[in-house]
């Protein structure tokens, strides 16, 4: 299943000018679809509708939400082995991997370097291969 457009968008394209992985097609003051073969279901789109004629994958609509309540990656440091993973799948290149302090340092992970330009999609959760990248809430 995937994310769908209702009648009552309005065709200001925020979806597919956010939409981390292309899914999103439509002309200006039209309304715009949403290849569900492309679609990962990450919410983007939802987030920014300012119509909400975006539809989950069980029909519930999708309310527009304030950045600071997008959700975020948070990462265990502590279990991560820097495999970059997560940047290579981040469309945004927010992630980064710390340096290492000396040479054969294993302590370096990966961590947010750009919480800002975030969107909050989860691509960097679903393709961490040890799953200690949860995606939540950060609050400052």
């Amino acid at each position: 299943m995937a994310y769908y457009i209702d009648e009552s968008c309005i065709g200001c394209g925020l979806c597919a000018k956010s939409c981390p992985v292309f899914a999103i097609d439509g002309a200006p003051k039209q309304r715009h679809l949403i290849r569900e073969v492309r679609c990962v279901e990450c919410g983007v789109c939802g987030r920014l509708c300012p119509s909400e004629s975006i539809k989950d994958p069980n029909g519930k609509t999708c309310a527009k939400r304030p950045r600071e309540e997008w959700p975020r990656p948070m990462i265990d440091a502590s279990k991560c082995s820097a495999c970059r993973m997560c940047v290579a799948a981040c469309p945004y290149d927010v992630i980064s991997i710390s340096d290492p302090k000396f040479r054969g340092d294993i302590a370096a992970h990966a961590y947010v370097d750009h919480h800002a330009k975030c969107i909050g999609c989860g691509i960097c959760a679903r393709e961490c291969p040890l799953k200690i990248i949860t995606m939540g809430v950060v609050r400052r």
